[in-house]
């Protein structure tokens, strides 16, 4: 595809990004990230061993490095100082990999992101080189200021993490979207196939999802389904839908040169 994902100067083909958590074993997320279709996936530090531990089975055996870009993520930090930690410490363990993705909790219920600590760590993660990508809540105003601090890439989450429930407020995030000069995408709350594609006709630039696909009964054929949605909403968005006419119905085929029943 002409259409690409340009994140931090680097292109990509595909615009669904997918996490790899919550699968039964290594090889099913493989086999997941594959149907996929995906090219950049995450990785949570500190819950998946990349080399930490020697004497467990590492997540990068299932990874090709020359396939795949991999984006460390602060999943389960609740303040920008372990959030910086971790990432310096993914830093450390990926050869100095520096696209990352910042998400600093703020409740170990609900995981709605702390907006305030986010935006501290986002503020020290760019200024020591970090190509930020960052989780946050719906709010425009505290997304602009994501994007002015250097973020990458903001992503607004469409409902609670895990929870499924798809986009709830579709209008927060078209303001998003035209407010930013940087690719938006939809992190949290996707649950089946046309959540994805609803994000994508808003206009979002991509979604990232885990739960959706590693909780399905069937994470291999959902992943498909996924990178399918993506695909179509995205053609449609660039498309153009056609214009809602609320109690105006329009023919699908012309008046013009209607046989008259009384030929």
């Amino acid at each position: 595809m002409d259409d690409q994902l340009v994140i931090a100067g680097k292109a990509y083909g595909s615009r669904l990004l997918v996490g790899t958590g919550k699968y039964k074993d290594f090889d099913e997320t493989a086999q997941a990230l594959d149907a996929s279709g995906a090219e950049i996936v995450t990785v949570a530090i500190r819950r998946v061993n990349l080399g930490q531990d020697p004497n467990s089975p590492s997540l990068l055996d299932a990874l090709p490095k020359n396939r795949y870009t991999l984006l460390p993520n602060t999943a389960g930090c609740y303040s920008a100082d372990d959030a910086i930690r971790t990432l310096r410490l993914a830093r450390e363990l990926l050869d100095d990999h520096r696209l990352v993705k910042l998400e600093v909790l703020g409740d170990p219920t609900n995981l709605f992101p702390n907006v305030k600590e986010t935006l501290k760590a986002a503020e020290v993660l760019v200024a020591e080189g970090f190509d930020v990508m960052v989780y946050t809540s719906d709010d425009p105003i505290i997304a602009r200021e994501l994007e002015d601090i250097g973020c990458c890439a903001i992503m607004p989450l469409a409902s609670l993490i895990g929870s499924g429930m798809g986009i709830l407020n579709p209008w927060n995030l078209q303001l998003i979207i035209e407010q930013s000069k940087v690719p938006v995408l939809v992190d949290a709350g996707v649950g089946t196939a046309s959540d994805a594609a609803i994000a994508m006709e808003l206009g979002c630039d991509g979604v990232l999802m885990n739960t959706a696909i590693a909780a399905a009964r069937e994470p291999v054929r959902m992943a498909h389904a996924m990178k399918l949605a993506v695909e179509a909403g995205r053609a449609a968005y660039l498309a153009g839908r056609m214009p809602k006419r609320f109690y105006s119905a329009t023919p699908s085929s012309p008046r013009e040169g209607v046989i008259s029943s009384r030929s």
